[in-house]
């Protein structure tokens, strides 16, 4: 059964544009081109943009992806290793949903609060390799030993520190009276760059000369990228955030 382009976009929650790029980058033919120019597309090629959307989502670059799928021509084994890779993410993630539904237990009285159980599933290696791509093996591994050798108690401080930080920033956000300027706003930007230059391995803690670059390019990218906006409420409180740091940054040297 062949399916037209527009059929394939609509099934894949891409669009039609995209999967023309990909023809003309050789990385998804279709199976065939009607009289008429358009483009159909069989279920071997379902399969194939199949591989090509999982190992998008892993972050991989189309031309990885050539590479990849080329040097896998078994798509039943390629196809194992994406579930077994969906699989653990949906086991990290259902720890997680367990370990927030234990706090929301114990807030309300339901349960009594176990610290062991609240971050089960949360691994701060997880964005290794991100880390290591933005600034450097170096980076993460002086922040990796630092934060090891912190134990468990001084973890748990550092993560209490952090949630203390990003609720009093989500409440600033959502005062009409408060603004970017204000004191109380600057007041949690310098708390904020504090925390920032605690962190060994970072430019903001080892470079004070990059420090203000840093703070500005982070604040972007709290705006910019969906992960760093939720721990401020979302897109508008993170806008407050940067909108914030950028003018503690005007008093940095």
């Amino acid at each position: 059964m062949e399916r037209s382009i527009q059929q394939v976009a609509k099934l894949a929650g891409t669009t039609s544009r995209t999967l023309r790029h990909y023809d003309d980058i050789g990385l998804l033919p279709p199976s065939r081109i009607g009289h008429n120019g358009y483009r159909y597309y069989d279920e071997s090629a379902l399969i194939r943009l199949q591989r090509i959307l999982l190992l998008r989502e892993l972050g991989l670059g189309l031309p990885q992806i050539a590479d990849l799928i080329a040097a896998e021509a078994n798509e039943a084994q390629a196809l194992t290793t994406h579930l077994s890779l969906l699989r653990a993410e949906q086991d990290r993630l259902a720890r997680q949903i367990a370990a927030v539904q234990h706090t929301i237990n114990s807030l309300q009285g339901s349960e009594k609060l176990m610290a062991k159980n609240m971050f089960d599933g949360f691994d701060h290696t997880v964005h290794r390799e991100e880390v290591e791509q933005r600034w450097g093996k170096k980076t993460y591994a002086r922040s990796d030993s630092w934060w090891r050798g912190l134990g468990k108690e001084g973890q748990d401080v550092w993560k209490s520190r952090v949630r203390e930080l990003g609720r009093d920033w989500i409440d600033a956000a959502r005062d009409p009276g408060t603004t970017p300027n204000s004191p109380r706003a600057q007041d949690l930007a310098r708390r904020h760059v504090q925390w920032l230059t605690g962190i060994p391995g970072t430019p903001a803690a080892d470079s004070p000369e990059h420090t203000k670059a840093y703070v500005l390019g982070l604040a972007e990218m709290y705006v910019a990228d969906e992960r760093f906006a939720a721990n401020y409420g979302g897109t508008e409180g993170a806008s407050f955030v940067r909108d914030a740091l950028k003018a503690y940054a005007k008093t940095m040297p």
